[in-house]
Formats: structure tokens, sequence, C-alpha cells
């Protein structure tokens, strides 16, 4: 083996090679991204679709259903779900992991593109979607004030401050969840019906009327003009001149049959912060992004943001995730910090010598620093399980060099000079060394070819550590062995730490030995302990329940609600409250966002910011426990607390779900899970069972008289039209 001979000959070049390796790794360390776990792209593409005006039964027989045929031969498909909602159906279709997510993205645009001519005209075009793990907001800011309306405050967030957020270094996407200004026109069926009018005629009126052309230019000898055509409308009082009926006598405006004012775009949402009224500004981050860097520029920002903000109007971080990433992060590196501490320990209190000490201390921070590089070659990133990764290597690291070290020290208590001993110690444990590198590199390789989501989290967990051991496997053959030839010394004096030292190893050396031989003549003792220590653990093993990952106190409660089908937002909105009332009351909560009207009308969600783990005795799910039956007695909705999921999970739902299937109709369904939902409620581990199944939203059924139609002059068409 010529490297260790080569490093100790040429000193200068073994120092380099490590200060490289340092260089690159501190160079990776910086261009790496940080995440709280690895980033697992799970390839799930969704189908939204609009048919306004429809009911569920409608959607899912002519939206759903062929949408799910044409996508169900696309390859690679582990399930396809759906739900249908009245005016809206949407279907998921989760990939096996090993396809490419894009590629699944692609393959399902071309089967909707081609299934498009089978759904009804009326359809508003399918929107399809790669869900990915960083399409959510991390940080969300809510806008509030006490001198202007939501609308008003939508639309200073949207004017004002969207566009400054968004060139944040690392922001994808600032998403402003308020209501946008809208032109509102209330028709009054009475003056339509005595003008002779319908609604069919007003919509034609105002396609006709308010739209925006352009009207060219105009050119002279010398000059050129453009032509600028008002042809747009934008006062309430345009709107409400615009002629929608001519006759000899006089015109009628849509003023003379409707009520027009400026309003919100869609009323159906509401947010609150605090319980005062607020517009949520959502900050999403780009796939490479550091969210500690984002969070840390956001902060940086607001005052700023704040200063040109209208008078009496206020912006603050309702929720920020990156507090949990940045703690959990800095309890990693403290952990580090304190494995060396304890290795570096150890290590003196057998060697009893700093010179010896510093040998494989050194090795410590060249191979992590070192993993950076290769962490960084692979894609990967700074998480909470390559940080773990770190921690386990400390204690492996030092392996290669202790061997090394200990070898050539053994030379040089035989009284050879510390060059010669390295000479002949590095070549005598050379190969021993390569072997135990490979060795503990292998152990863990095979982690990082695990299938299934759990195998793809640890694949820079295996990976890193995997390359945190090679690192130090060539320090340990090139700067351990030319360490030793320049910092060990031949006859070195011990002082009386050291002879303490060494009677007390003596001491455990002449015990070790007493009980080996007592035990090698009583083995039955020995493979009868083996025995019952095997057995308890595989008892343990069977008994021990089983997760994906151990629940997280990330300092955030959730609260769910859910209303009757047919609810209005105002009814969501109002018993929801009820919900908030118990979480406001919690002396852990130091504040509180909701929303009501989140992924349809009859839903809620809130998320409660704990305070700092260090000023609470209760953690996240001990208070989500004390929760549970004070949510069970809220009237009017279904309301249940959780805590984030763990390990990047995307559901808030249950942690248990089961899927019926059948053939029979959706009333016989429904039957069998309300039987199902009943049996669940009497199991006192299960609470607030639950289905998605609703077929009990009220329904208004018109019959329609397709003579007295025909008499009128009418057709059914301009009939579903004028109801829509």
């Amino acid at each position: 083996m010529q490297l260790p001979e080569l490093s100790i000959r040429r000193p200068v070049l073994a120092t380099v090679m490590s200060l490289v390796i340092l260089l690159i790794g501190l160079i990776s360390y910086d261009r790496l991204a940080v995440r709280l776990i690895p980033n697992v792209d799970e390839p799930i593409v969704t189908v939204a679709t609009n048919y306004p005006g429809a009911n569920a039964r409608v959607i899912e027989s002519q939206v759903t259903k062929p949408i799910e045929d044409a996508l169900s031969g696309i390859e690679g498909i582990d399930f396809i779900s759906s739900v249908s909602r009245a005016e809206s159906s949407q279907v998921t279709v989760r990939f096996k992991l090993d396809r490419d997510p894009d590629a699944a993205a692609s393959d399902v645009r071309d089967r909707v593109s081609q299934a498009r001519g089978s759904l009804p005209e009326e359809v508003n075009e399918p929107i399809v979607q790669k869900q990915e793990a960083d399409a959510q907001p991390i940080i969300y800011l809510a806008f509030s004030s006490d001198r202007h309306d939501l609308i008003e405050i939508a639309d200073v967030a949207n004017r004002l401050v969207k566009d400054r957020i968004q060139t944040i270094p690392g922001v994808a996407e600032a998403q402003v969840y308020g209501n946008r200004y809208a032109m509102r026109v209330w028709l009054q069926p009475d003056r339509l019906a005595g003008y002779e009018l319908t609604p069919l005629d007003i919509e034609a009126a105002l396609r006709a009327q308010n739209i925006e052309v352009p009207a060219g230019r105009v050119e002279s000898y010398d000059r050129e003009f453009t032509v600028l055509a008002e042809t747009d409308l934008r006062e309430p009082q345009q709107f409400a001149d615009i002629v929608v009926k001519e006759t000899d006598d006089f015109l009628v405006r849509l003023g003379d049959v409707a009520r027009v004012e400026l309003g919100a775009d869609d009323s159906r949402f509401r947010a609150r912060f605090n319980r005062r009224n607020a517009v949520p500004l959502g900050i999403v981050k780009q796939a490479v992004a550091n969210p500690l860097d984002i969070s840390l520029a956001l902060r940086e920002l607001l005052p700023q943001v704040t200063r040109s903000l209208p008078e009496g109007m206020q912006v603050e971080v309702a929720y920020d995730s990156t507090v949990f990433i940045e703690s959990s992060i800095r309890e990693v590196y403290i952990t580090v910090a304190e494995a060396a501490a304890l290795v570096v320990l150890v290590i003196f209190l057998f060697l009893r010598d700093w010179r010896a000490v510093l040998i494989p201390l050194v090795t410590i921070p060249v191979s992590l620093v070192g993993a950076f590089a290769l962490m960084y070659a692979f894609g990967f990133t700074i998480n909470t399980l390559s940080l773990l990764a770190m921690v386990l290597a400390i204690g492996l690291v030092v392996d290669d060099a202790i061997v090394m070290l200990e070898n050539i020290y053994r030379h040089i208590e035989d009284g050879m000079t510390p060059i010669k001993a390295a000479f002949t110690g590095s070549r005598e444990i050379a190969f021993a060394i390569v072997a135990m590198t490979i060795t503990l590199s292998a152990v863990y390789l095979p982690f990082a070819f695990s299938t299934g989501r759990s195998g793809k989290l640890f694949v820079e967990f295996a990976l890193t550590l995997a390359g945190a051991v090679l690192v130090s496997g060539f320090v340990a053959l090139t700067l351990s062995p030319m360490m030793c030839s320049k910092l060990l010394r031949q006859g070195a004096k011990h002082g009386r730490l050291f002879d303490f030292g060494e009677r007390v190893l003596r001491a455990l050396d002449r015990g070790y030995h007493a009980m080996l031989g007592t035990l090698l003549g009583r083995r039955w003792i020995v493979v009868g302990v083996a025995i019952a220590v095997i057995s308890g653990m595989v008892a343990l093993f069977m008994t021990l329940p089983e997760e994906l990952a151990p629940s997280e106190d990330k300092g955030l409660i959730i609260g769910i609600g859910s209303a009757p089908e047919g609810a209005t937002i105002d009814f969501t909105d109002r018993y929801s409250q009820q919900m908030v009332d118990i979480l406001a009351a919690l002396p852990e909560q130091n504040r509180f966002f909701g929303f009501s009207g989140f992924n349809g009308v009859t839903n809620s969600i809130t998320f409660v910011g704990l305070k700092d783990w260090r000023d609470r005795d209760r953690s996240a799910q001990q208070i989500v426990n004390t929760l549970f039956p004070q949510f069970g007695e809220i009237a009017g909705i279904m309301a249940f607390p959780v805590t984030p999921p763990p390990l990047g999970v995307r559901d808030f739902g249950q942690p248990v779900s089961f899927v019926v299937q059948s053939t029979e109709s959706w009333e016989e369904l429904g039957l069998v899970v309300q039987r199902l939902i009943t049996k669940i409620g009497e199991n006192p581990n299960l609470t607030n069972a639950d289905s998605d199944l609703k077929l009990n939203k009220p329904e208004l059924k018109i019959d329609v008289n397709r003579e007295k139609i025909a008499t009128v002059g009418a057709s059914v068409d301009s009939v579903g039209r004028t109801l829509e």
C-alpha cells in the first residue's frame, strides 16, 4: 500500500489533500439546500374540473367517470381516487414511486386532452396539476385593518406587497387568498319580466358591450398616433347605463332591471387572525431554496412593507414553518457537537495523551465536512435525517484512525522511532483499514436501495453515512500516519494521570480475563443467557406498535371542522367559532389563524401556534388528547384536533382510513358506510368516525314542462342556462 508511505514522506501533500477535502466540503455545504426531511417527490397528479350549475350526480356521471376511464390505462398507476361535488370534480392519480413525476403528469395531460371531447361543452377546461411537497406555503402573512374592508386589503396585498415578496431570493410564488374586486349585477326578476327580458339577454348585452379591442393606429405624413378605444367598462354607473333592449319609444338599460355594485368576486371564503378578519398571503418556496434564508429575508423586508401600507393597515407573520425546521436542525447540530465531545473524551480516557488524541480528533471534521461534498454531488439536502447520519458517523469515522494510531503507537512503545513506526505500522494495517472502511460502508448502503416511501426517505441517510466513512478511511491512510510520525514521541514521560489510568485499565483487563475463564468453564450459562436475551428481544419486537414515524411536536395544533352538507359559509363560519374559542383558551397558545370555506364552504381549518418548547410543560400531542372531549361537544359541526403529520405526509386527515367499494348504488353504499361508522363508534379507541360520501345535501328538483316551453317559444337549453 503506497498511499500511507507517500503521505509520511510528503507531509505537505497529505496536509494539502485533507485541506482540499475541507475546502470542497465547505463550499458544498454553503450550496446545499435546507429542508426538514429529504425531498420525497411522490408522483401524484390531480385533474380538477368545474361544471357550473351541475349537481354531484351529473358531475360523477358526465365528468368524473369519462376522465377516470381515459386515465385508467396509463403506465405505472398505483391507484386512482376521485371526489365528485356539486359543480366540481377532482380525480387524483397516484403513481408508483419509481415513476418519473414529470412523465406521469405529461401522460395525464395527453389522456385528459383526448377525453375533452366526451365532456359536456359547458365544462370548464380541466386543470392538470402535479402535486409537489414544496407546493405548499411555508409562511403565511395576515393583513388586517380597522379602517378598510377585506376587498381593499386584498387589493393592497396584490398591488403593493405580492410582487415585493416574490423578489425575495428563493420564493417561487406569493399567493393572496383574499377576494378581488368584481362588478356584481343583481338581476330583478319582476322587472325583467316587465320588460320581456331574460338573463340570457343580459348576458349577451354584457358580452357585446364590455370588451377591450385594439383600435390600431393613425398615420400622417410626419406623425403616428396609437388609437385607444375606451370600450371596456370600469365603474358601476357605466355598467348600469348599458342598453339591454331598444324599442321605438325608449331604451331599456341594465340599471332599470338590475342593481349594479362593486363587490367581491367570491364571498365563500373567510379568514381570521387572532379573531380579526384578515387576508392571508402564503409564500411558496422554490424546490432548491433554503427556507431559513427566505424567513430571514422576509423578516428584514416586513418593516419596509409595513411602512408602505395605508394608514390603519398592518401585516403580521401568522404562521412560519421554518421555526420548527430551524429548531430541529439546531438541535441536531448540538447533538453532533455533544457526540464529538464524548468521542474525544472516551479516546482520551484510553490513550491519556493529548498528542495521540489529536490524531483521531482531526478525522472528525475532515470526514464530516468531506461528506458534504458527496451530498452536493448526489443532490442531497441538509435535513434531520442526513444530519442524523452525521451524528452516527462521528463514532465510526474515528475507528480507522484509532486502529492506525494504535498499531503505530505499539511499535513506538517497542522501541522504534516515530518515523519508522509509522512506516511499519501503516504498512501492516493498511489493508485492514481498507477492509474496515468497505465493510462499514456496505452495512448502510442497502438502505439506499429500499423501496417504498420509507426507503426513499433513508436514501440520503444511508449514502451520507457511507460517504463519511469512506472519507474517514482515506484520511486514516493519509493524514493519520503522517501525524503519527510528527506528533508521537519515543520514550515520552508519563504523568500521574497516565499511571493511574494504566492501573485502572490493567485491573479491567485482569477482571475480564477472570470472568472469561469462568464463563468458558460454564458454557451452558452463556448459552442460556443468550437464548433468554434473544427470546426477549423477539417478544418485545412482536409487541411493539408499528408506524411510519412517531408524532412530532412542531409547535402547532390544527383544528379541523366539517359542517353538514348544504351549509352556507355563514353557518360554517359561525359554528367554527366554537372550535376557535376552545383553541384560544389554551394557555400554551400564542396565536391562531383560521379559514372558513377551506376546500369547500362546509370545511374550516384553524392553525394554532404554541409557545416555545421551553415555555410550556405539555407537548402538542398531550394538548390534542385533552381537546378531543371538548371538540366532541361542539354543536353544528364535526370537529377534531390533530398535530401536523410527521415526515412530510401531506394529508391532515385522520390516522386510520378505510376504502369501502361496491357495485351497488350510492344509496346502498351509504347504508353500508353508516353501519360501519356505527360499529367503529362502539370502539373506545376510535373517535370522530366520518365518511366522505355525502348523500344528504339539500336539492331543489325542477320538473320541466316541455309543452309549455314549446308554447312560449323557448327551449330546454335556454331554461337551463337561465337557471344557471
